[in-house]
C-alpha cells in the first residue's frame, strides 16, 4: 500500500494509506460522528472543500449502491477513516468504497488514528490540513488555500432548471448544493418540483408560478452569498418558504441577522433539538459548521422554534405573519433519524393555508 499522510496546519501529522485517488489535496478537516450512512456522507454537497473523517471505526462494509447517492457524484474533496473494509457484504452492493473514490478521483487515507485526530480538531477548533505522499515538507505548509464558498456553490448547484414530478403543489427549490433526500421528501408531499441554480432571479422563479419555495442547503460561509439576500427576502415576501440548513442562514442573514463559525461545527446524526412551542426534544441529522447568532434574529419579525439541547445554538425559526419558517438540521435525514419529518408536511400545510399558489390557469 501506498503510504499517505495529513498534515495540519497547526503542525500535526497523522500517517495512514492511501484509497481513492492518489491526489495531493488541502481542505477543512471535519468529523461526522454517524454510524451510518457513509455513502450519503460522501455525496452531500455541503461537504464541497471540506475533508471528511468518519468517526465510526468501520468504513465500507456494506460497500456502495446506487439508491443512497444524494448528489450525482461524491461531493467531498478528500476522506479520513480508520478500518475500510475492501470486500463489501450486501446485496445491493455495486462497489466498494475504495473503487468509488477512484472513479470520482478523490483522494483519502484509511488505517488514521481517527480518535486522536477528533482530539486534535476538538482542541484547535477549526482546522484545515492537506493530504500528500510524503511529509515534514515545509513548502507545503504554506500552500492552504480556501476556496470562496461562492466557487463551492457554483461547484454543486445545478446548472439549469430541472422539473421532477407532477403533483398537486409547485415548489421551486433554489439549489445552494441539495441532497436527493430533500427532492424526494417534497415528491413525497404530492409535490412538483423544479430546481433551479441558485443564482436564478426573482422575476424567473416567480415566471414559473411556484407555490411554494425551498431554500436548500449547501457549502460554505453564508455571508459570503450577500449578494443573493436581496433576491431570497423578496421570495420569502411573496411565497410560502422553507430554509434548510444554509438556506436557513440565508433566511436569518436575509433579514439582519448575523452567522458565525462553530468551534467544530454539527455533523452527525444524534443532535438533540428542543421544540420551544411544545417543549419535545427530537433526535436530529446536522451538518453544518456555521450558525445564526440567536441574538441577532430580529424577535419582532420571527420566533424562534427550535434549541439545540447541548450548546443552546439556534435551531429553528419562523416569521410572526409570513409563511416563512427555516431550521439548522436537516428534517429528510439520510443518515440519521426521521424525528422532523414532519417540517415537510407543515410546509406544505402552509402552501395550503396560504391559498396555494397565487397562479389560476384560465
Amino acid at each position: 500500500m501506498t503510504k499517505g499522510y495529513l498534515i495540519l496546519e497547526t503542525g500535526e501529522e497523522f500517517a495512514g494509506d492511501w484509497i481513492g485517488a492518489e491526489n495531493e489535496i488541502t481542505g477543512e478537516v471535519v468529523f461526522n460522528t454517524s454510524m451510518t450512512g457513509y455513502q450519503e456522507m460522501m455525496t452531500d454537497p455541503s461537504y464541497a472543500g471540506q475533508i471528511l473523517m468518519f468517526c465510526y471505526p468501520l468504513i465500507g462494509n456494506y460497500g456502495i449502491n446506487n439508491e443512497d447517492n444524494e448528489s450525482k457524484r461524491p461531493a467531498v474533496s478528500a476522506v479520513i477513516a480508520s478500518d475500510v473494509w475492501g470486500e463489501p457484504s450486501h446485496y445491493q452492493s455495486a462497489s466498494s468504497f475504495s473503487d468509488r473514490l477512484e472513479e470520482a478521483n478523490i483522494p483519502g487515507l484509511k488505517n488514521v488514528d481517527t480518535r486522536a485526530l477528533v482530539a486534535v480538531i476538538r482542541k484547535h477548533q477549526t482546522v484545515r490540513g492537506k493530504i500528500v505522499t510524503a511529509k515534514n515538507n515545509e513548502d507545503r505548509r504554506n500552500e492552504w488555500q480556501d476556496k470562496h464558498s461562492l466557487d463551492l456553490v457554483k461547484q454543486v448547484s445545478v446548472q439549469e432548471q430541472e422539473t421532477y414530478g407532477n403533483g398537486s403543489y409547485h415548489v421551486v427549490l433554489v439549489d445552494f448544493g441539495y441532497k436527493k433526500s430533500i427532492l424526494d421528501a417534497l415528491l413525497l408531499e404530492d409535490c412538483k418540483v423544479t430546481i433551479v441554480p441558485f443564482d436564478t432571479s426573482f422575476d424567473a422563479i416567480e415566471d414559473l408560478r411556484p407555490d411554494g419555495i425551498l431554500l436548500s442547503n449547501g457549502p460554505g460561509d453564508p455571508i459570503e452569498m450577500a449578494e443573493y439576500f436581496p433576491m431570497i427576502k423578496a421570495l420569502t415576501e411573496n411565497f410560502p418558504t422553507l430554509g434548510i440548513c444554509l438556506g436557513h442562514q440565508l433566511i436569518a442573514l436575509a433579514y439582519g441577522g448575523k452567522t458565525k463559525k462553530m468551534p467544530f461545527g454539527h455533523r452527525g446524526g444524534n443532535h438533540p433539538v428542543k421544540e420551544l412551542l411544545t417543549g419535545k426534544v427530537r433526535m436530529t441529522s446536522q451538518n453544518h459548521g456555521y450558525v445564526v447568532e440567536g441574538d441577532s434574529v430580529d424577535k419582532e419579525a420571527f420566533h424562534v422554534l427550535f434549541q439545540n439541547v447541548n450548546d443552546k445554538s439556534l435551531e429553528g425559526i419562523k416569521h410572526v405573519s409570513l409563511p416563512v419558517q427555516s431550521v439548522q438540521f436537516h428534517p429528510e435525514a439520510h443518515p440519521g433519524p426521521s424525528d422532523t419529518e414532519y417540517i415537510f408536511k407543515n410546509f406544505i400545510q402552509q402552501v395550503v393555508t396560504s391559498g396555494g399558489s397565487k397562479y389560476v390557469e384560465a
